[in-house]
């Protein structure tokens, strides 16, 4: 027993094997370079530039918008807001953009509705046609707005909508479905079924259990959704130009086209109507930008 103790305590001291030391003169292996050993000029760089690339025309919108009329100065300095005053009181951008809005926010919500219970058919059921289902919403991405036009607007002749924003909803969440059913679809999926199956049992029906489990693990998904059909509705010119005439029905992008003369276009005019279309779509992103890349990022996890 004292020479088995005593060969096992030999071996607990045998000393751990060492890398051979490089011969002298020999370089010692480069280790691979981290992220932090990178000089921060090479990220400052590139990140200003795109920076300036970007802020640069916003900032020569401001200053047409904000200077008086005539000046060629680089600074907005004094500072007026005539040009603003001109485009939303004698322009009608007042009523333009109530339309906007009232367009964007019924595209929202119709977009996200239906995209819901779409989404939530293609996560959770499995039916025959499903894949050609999922493969005609993709190809439908391929198909310009414009090639739609004359369909859309006989049909909306015929049920008399020409000349009612009710027309322009119905295109713009039409074409924003088939996306943002993939979209939820993706969404859904990376919620667990034993979420639901637990509250199944537990003697919640099937809708009842979408609403009290799967529905609030999809905030991040329904504003990245509802935000990009908003901002698609806000800006889209071509529904709004074809499927409305009178003035008092038109939206901010068509209001900014009659800003531009045959011969001559008031600068400071256009420039207060675009920044008058930027504001809002700057706040709400400003407001839902964590949203709103938490929701795309798990949405592309799993589809």
């Amino acid at each position: 027993m004292t020479a088995a103790l005593a060969e096992k305590g030999t071996h607990a001291r045998v000393p751990t094997p060492q890398p051979p030391a490089p011969p002298s003169g020999a370089r010692a292996p480069k280790r691979e370079r981290a992220f932090d050993d990178v000089p921060r000029w090479q990220i400052y760089v590139p990140l200003g530039l795109y920076l300036l690339f970007t802020l640069v025309p916003f900032y020569w919108m401001l200053l047409f918008a904000l200077r008086p009329a005539g000046s060629t100065s680089l600074v907005p300095w004094p500072l007026t807001f005539e040009h603003f005053d001109k485009v939303w009181n004698e322009r009608s951008f007042g009523v333009f953009f109530q339309n906007s809005m009232l367009v964007g926010v019924a595209t929202l919500i119709t977009t996200t509705l239906i995209a819901l219970s779409g989404g939530y058919a293609l996560a959770r059921f499995t039916f025959r046609i499903k894949n050609g289902f999922m493969l005609a919403l993709l190809c439908s991405q391929f198909i310009p707005g414009a090639l739609m036009l004359v369909p859309l607007f006989e049909i909306f002749r015929n049920m008399r909508m020409i000349n009612s924003l009710g027309s322009v909803i119905i295109a713009e969440t039409v074409f924003q479905l088939p996306l943002s059913i993939i979209l939820i679809s993706g969404f859904i999926k990376n919620v667990p079924v034993s979420l639901e199956e637990a509250a199944w049992v537990d003697g919640c029906s099937r809708f009842r259990a979408f609403c009290a489990v799967v529905l609030p693990l999809l905030r991040p998904g329904l504003i990245a959704v509802g935000s990009f059909a908003f901002v698609h509705s806000w800006n889209h010119f071509l529904f709004a130009l074809m499927f409305l005439s009178e003035q008092d029905k038109q939206t901010i992008p068509v209001g900014l086209n009659t800003l531009i003369g045959a011969d001559s276009v008031d600068l400071g005019a256009l420039a207060a109507g675009g920044v008058v279309a930027a504001v809002p779509v700057v706040i709400v992103f400003a407001f839902i930008q964590k949203w709103l890349i938490t929701g795309f990022s798990a949405g592309a996890v799993k589809g």
